[in-house]
């Protein structure tokens, strides 16, 4: 433990560097810039800040991204209570509670409550990170490639069960993924493979610009199919925040350590992420929660629950990237595509070799959440300004971001056409309902999986049985197969439901006249 704090230490001596503190003080006002503008998701604003990402040093580039995912979680809490209008799914549950508050003529209350749960729940998942962390580390450098190959199977089944579709369309997104990682010349033997003799395709595709096509140009065609309609804005009462009391916040205790928990173990889940904590927390308040009878009424406990778990989702999700190298949700993928992107891998490693670094992230996620509420605080009223933006100007400035970022990654006219062709495959995908994470995922992991096959190959003498005769890789490949088992089964029970209410319906005596 003093190990731990002498390195905390450290990293919050590294945070308050000029050049950190800058990283940290942009990304926590783009995050929450992005939160509240029509037209942009966490992910996408993320993503659309990577490529420029490139030429900074690792720490702030990355603190840089954290704060404005931790940000993105907080954010969209402005525009869904009062306007009705949730910047992400995670802020959906707030309607419920935090709008209804509003509407009830505490809009003031209702942020108050959203900002003291964020500050809660944030600063105990970063504590629990840090607590956490090394542990972990320091089993996982006992593991070998086949143990790291199981993981990285576990974070693969883990998006595609959790990804939100079918778990058809979950499993072709991230073979497709797969497929696309596997572009390029092979690093075992040195082979071309599916290049087709065209010599752009020889560098393998970067996943920078399938991130930035898929959801930064794959957004804007789907809003441009839609003709820029945004929803109406519906203002509700005047725009401050006023804080909950000591006696108020001591009603709620229980609801905010039941929201944080659960936002923490959930986060640590791959493939989880802020949305599922946010649902899950709300649902779990309302079953168990002191006055569960009350939910949906605009009581704080319906705001605190799910702002809570949201917030406390991002220290939950840092847990396994940096530790296992396992993003646990989307915007952490994006970062690790940043550490992959300034030539470092996430993982037990990184505990021995950049401690600094890591302890600087961990250090800047205290400061990043207290300075998101900071500037929440003071800030709202500007920040609901930019809802005054057309989609349609938004949805331009979007684009150009794109160009230019996924040009200047690499100086290469042809990242340009590849983001308008993830671009226009992200769209498709919007339109058919298949999940991108998967996708995007797979062209990440794949290679860092298929390196690991092919190391465990070489040194136990082409045994596959390797993986699973191992306790700790066996056990983790169970744990893949139950979590690709479960949506199947899930899917099955609701197929065999629905045909049965489809063959009971159609017997002639359950026919009305009125329904021929």
């Amino acid at each position: 433990m003093v190990e731990v704090l002498t390195n905390l230490g450290i990293g919050f001596v590294n945070v308050f560097q000029p050049i950190n503190l800058l990283a940290l003080a942009i990304g926590l006002f783009l995050g929450l810039l992005v939160a509240v503008l029509p037209g942009l998701t966490l992910a996408m604003g993320i993503v659309l800040m990577l490529p420029f990402t490139y030429s900074m040093p690792i720490a702030p580039s990355i603190i840089l991204l954290t704060a404005m995912y931790v940000t993105g979680t907080y954010g969209g809490a402005f525009t869904a209570i009062l306007f009705k209008i949730p910047g992400e799914p995670i802020d959906v549950p707030l309607l419920w509670d935090g709008y209804t508050m509003a509407r009830n003529g505490y809009p003031a209350k209702a942020l108050g409550w959203t900002l003291f749960a964020a500050l809660f729940g944030g600063l105990v998942a970063a504590t629990v990170m840090v607590t956490l962390s090394l542990p972990i580390a320091r089993i996982a450098l006992t593991f070998s490639s086949a143990e790291y190959l199981a993981i990285i199977v576990f974070g693969l089944t883990s998006v595609v069960a959790l990804a939100g579709a079918s778990l058809i369309n979950s499993l072709i997104s991230l073979y497709l993924g797969l497929l696309i990682s596997c572009v390029g010349v092979d690093d075992t033997y040195g082979v071309p493979r599916y290049t087709f003799g065209i010599n752009m395709l020889q560098d393998g595709i970067q996943y920078i610009t399938i991130m930035v096509g898929a959801y930064g140009i794959g957004e804007v065609l789907s809003r441009l199919e839609r003709g820029f309609k945004s929803a109406p804005l519906e203002k509700v009462g005047a725009i401050k925040t006023k804080l909950p009391s000591l006696k108020e916040i001591g009603d709620v205790k229980w609801s905010f350590l039941r929201g944080s928990t659960l936002g923490i173990l959930i986060g640590m889940v791959p493939g989880a992420g802020a949305t599922i904590s946010s649902f899950v927390s709300y649902g779990i308040e309302s079953q168990y929660g002191k006055r569960k009878n009350e939910m949906g009424t605009g009581i704080a406990e319906g705001i605190v629950a799910p702002q809570s778990a949201a917030t406390a989702s991002v220290g939950g999700a840092m847990v396994p990237l940096m530790t296992l190298g396992i993003p646990g949700s989307g915007a952490t993928a994006i970062i690790l595509a940043a550490f992959m992107m300034h030539g470092m891998q996430p993982g037990p490693q990184i505990f021995v070799k950049s401690p600094e670094i890591v302890y600087s992230i961990f250090a800047s996620l205290f400061v990043g959440i207290i300075g998101m509420c900071v500037i929440g605080y003071l800030g709202i009223k500007l920040l609901v300004k930019v809802l005054d933006f057309p989609e349609a100007i938004v949805s331009v400035f979007v684009v150009l971001f794109c160009f230019v970022g996924a040009y200047s990654s690499r100086n290469n006219i042809t990242d340009v056409w590849m983001i308008v062709m993830f671009g226009v495959i992200g769209y498709l995908f919007q339109r058919f309902k298949f999940p991108i994470a998967p996708m995007v995922l797979g062209s990440i992991l794949g290679p860092l999986a298929e390196n690991a096959f092919m190391t465990t190959m070489f040194s136990s003498q082409n045994d596959w049985t390797v993986f699973f005769t191992r306790p700790i890789s066996g056990a983790v490949m169970a744990l893949s197969a139950v979590a690709l088992l479960l949506p199947l089964i899930r899917y099955l029970r609701q197929r065999n439901s629905t045909s049965t209410g489809t063959a009971f319906a159609s017997k002639p005596s359950d026919v009305q006249a009125g329904d021929v």
